[in-house]
């Protein structure tokens, strides 16, 4: 038998097919390793055939088959060829998105426990062995016992001595890592309201493949999913739900275990090696049927697909930022083509160019106005921070937060305060001299973090000592420019001492329970008051929560891109989403420098049509997505000079694809990126607008074709950030 293999080396050069002998049970899809170029390496088998086109005595053999079940299955290499030809990557790049990176090189394995206990059919004991007769003792009181616990308590050449005499029995077993431990109640279906009962009844009934469920915070998006996962396992089929944050699966995995037991696992890069590697082989296996984690998941290992949910659609997560960069809902959109299943698309603000779709027809669209039990939705009360600073009030919180915290705190209510900045202030600046602190690898500020006393980059991670004078001038006059959460935080213990405040950010969330840890003890009450930043935006239903929040709600609407005002409308109207959830009225403070802006008159009054309506005049009027393509072609290197000769010839490349068609192009330029370093890398870019997407595979070769082992260059599609 003869296996064609593709080996796990991501370069253009070796991405094809080779063959190698193999025995005659090997199948597609396994793992193998494989003699190569002088040594041994891993590859995939996607094919096994009785012959071969070569003479037999140039073939090498298998050197070694991974997994009884093949870890790959059919449907991975369809995809592989699509997404290898769609973003131009070698084959071997896409494969390993479907197998956890551990197990893919080997770090990682099954794990192994063994058991004893007694046989039925006694044994002859010797008087004089009294370790063998307590051993008996022991195990008769109980079922089994752990192996090695009977070894270390009684020693182990009693215990072998038994398992030789046939006095018991000694049974190896796997032993499932379990990255969710605690004991989860059991939850049943919740009673539909009339709404949610259409909604089902719309995607079950509908002939499209696309459903964008449209629903405010609130209106009961969660239980949607759920039903039709379940109605998707009573016919034997598996799936898939997407979260946009690694935050937010264990909160909906409690819900999905309650409710589906053992048929749920989790995929997310937060868990360790082994929970990953468990939780991976019990999807491939069939033992679960239902994969729930963020971006990756979309790659889970499962068969017979009867659904694909992806919440809150609208996220930026859900773009890939290294090769390949795809985009979750594209390879959902494949996988529900292969599987002839349903993908279900849900926010309470989707993103214009799915909203679009929806309205043109192209999706099945589905509204939920209200929320479960007509619950009104929180009043947000939009504060001047202008007139706060000609008052002369130095706080970041206005005299009405302050108010409304206060009351919130006395009545035994809980808040979020909401601030998309970590770390103690943004920048720190020399008053004599304007110095700015900036990381020595990025072209960044440094951001001043006061519990370590420290400055940190927040693009390399790399720490700096707190400055105690000014590098340039001398000056001691140190100035901390911008507030985080950390100083949030400082300030609100210093105006309400006695209340218990917790902040979720990047910084203090660590290890693979950070978040739900954090978490936890907030929907437990153990805490008053939530700040965070954007990981507590969205998807958490905390029923004591009454007011919310949110500093600087402006900030995003000062960003230089097109998407600015839909990430403001969508980030305060996700915010808000999280106050009044349960039977209180919630309340939102929304603090800003421009009140009259028009994106936050619609955001106050939750109006999602009218934004969206207005949002897509201008972007059509202006030639922006989804009415264009934004494509940028980033050149990267440490050496600036090779950097820089290779962005002149990816810039004259497509100078030359202009000429022949200048009719797709709105605009072109090359320039440095407005982050000029990152890492000790220099970055350029080629900037472009089409009017299509005709040229993008053109573009994606002239991207590959420049790329060296100095420098990289690589093509983003509509980039969330443009930085």
């Amino acid at each position: 038998m003869y296996a064609q293999v593709i080996v796990d080396i991501a370069h253009s050069q070796v991405d094809k097919i080779f063959e190698y002998s193999c025995p005659p049970d090997t199948k597609a899809g396994s793992r193998v390793k494989v003699p190569f170029g002088g040594r041994i390496i891993d590859g995939f088998i996607l094919g096994v055939s009785e012959k071969s086109s070569y003479p037999p005595e140039k073939i090498k053999p298998v050197k070694e088959v991974f997994d009884e079940l093949p870890a790959l299955q059919e449907e991975c290499f369809s995809l592989t060829e699509r997404l290898s030809s769609r973003y131009k990557v070698p084959k071997a790049s896409v494969l390993r998105l479907f197998l956890p990176s551990e197990m893919r090189l080997g770090k990682v394995r099954e794990i192994y426990k063994k058991y004893a206990k007694l046989n039925d059919i006694a044994a002859p004991i010797s008087k004089s062995a009294k370790r063998q007769r307590e051993i008996i003792d022991y195990l008769s009181t109980r079922e089994e016992c752990d192996y090695t616990y009977l070894c270390n308590e009684f020693g182990r050449g009693a215990v072998n001595s038994l398992e030789e005499k046939g006095a018991i029995a000694v049974e190896k077993r796997r032993i499932k890592r379990n990255p969710v431990p605690e004991i989860i109640s059991e939850e049943n279906p919740k009673i539909l309201t009339y709404m949610q009962g259409n909604a089902i009844e719309s995607i079950e009934t509908s002939p499209k493949r696309v459903h964008l469920i449209h629903g405010v915070t609130g209106s009961g998006k969660t239980e949607i999913y759920l039903q039709i996962i379940a109605n998707e396992i009573k016919k034997g089929k598996s799936a898939i739900f997407l979260v946009p944050e690694i935050s937010l699966t264990p909160q909906m995995l409690s819900q999905l275990r309650a409710r589906f037991k053992g048929e749920a696992a989790i995929i997310h890069s937060g868990l360790s090696a082994g929970e990953r590697f468990d939780e991976w082989w019990r999807l491939r296996s069939g033992e679960a049927k239902i994969a729930i984690g963020a971006r990756s998941a979309v790659f889970a290992p499962l068969e017979n697909i009867g659904a694909i949910i992806i919440d809150e659609e609208h996220d930026s997560s859900y773009l890939s930022e290294t090769s390949p960069r795809y985009s979750t809902v594209e390879v959902a959109k494949m996988r529900a083509e292969y599987n002839g299943c349903k993908l279900i698309l849900g926010s309470a603000t989707p993103s214009v160019e799915s909203y679009k779709e929806a309205v043109e027809g192209n999706y099945n669209l589905v509204t939920l106005p209200e929320r479960i039990n007509k619950r009104p939705m929180p009043e947000i009360v939009i504060s001047d921070m202008r007139k706060e600073v000609k008052r002369g009030n130095p706080s970041p919180f206005s005299a009405a937060l302050r108010e409304e915290l206060d009351a919130t705190l006395k009545s035994g209510n809980q808040a979020i305060i909401f601030l998309n900045r970590r770390g103690y202030s943004q920048k720190v600046i020399c008053r004599d001299c304007g110095y700015v602190a900036k990381c020595e690898n990025c072209d960044v500020s440094l951001t001043y973090h006061s519990e370590e006393d420290c400055l940190k980059c927040h693009y390399c991670g790399t720490r700096y000592r707190m400055l105690p004078a000014c590098p340039d001038c001398g000056g001691v006059h140190i100035r901390y420019s911008g507030t985080g959460t950390q100083r949030v935080v400082e300030e609100l213990s210093a105006l309400f001492p006695a209340s218990r405040i917790i902040r979720m950010d990047n910084d203090t969330v660590s290890g693979k329970d950070g978040h739900y840890k954090i978490l936890s003890k907030f929907a437990k009450k153990e805490a008053d008051i939530l700040v965070g930043t954007q990981m507590i935006a969205k998807g958490h239903d905390f029923p004591a929560v009454t007011l919310v929040g949110i500093l600087d709600a402006d900030m995003s609407l000062q960003f230089s891109d097109y998407r600015s005002g839909e990430r403001t409308f969508q980030l305060i109207t996700q915010v808000a989403g999280r106050s009044g959830r349960a039977d209180m009225k919630g309340k939102v403070v929304l603090q800003t420098y421009c009140p009259e802006n028009y994106i936050l008159r619609y955001a106050v009054n939750y109006d999602y049509e009218g934004f969206f309506n207005n949002e897509i005049k201008i972007r059509e009027a202006t030639y922006f997505p989804p009415y264009s393509l934004i494509c940028r072609v980033m050149v990267t290197g440490e050496d600036d000079k090779k950097a820089l000769d290779a962005l002149k010839g990816v810039y004259f490349d497509i100078e030359e694809l202009k000429k022949t068609n200048p009719k797709e192009f709105i605009f072109l330029n090359k320039m440095h990126s407005p982050v000029k370093k990152i890492q000790g890398k220099h970055r350029y870019q080629v900037l472009m607008r089409l009017k299509s997407y005709a040229l993008l595979q053109k573009i994606y070769a002239v991207s590959v074709s420049r790329t060296t082992s100095d420098v990289l260059v690589y093509v983003e599609e509509n980039p969330t950030n443009l930085s």
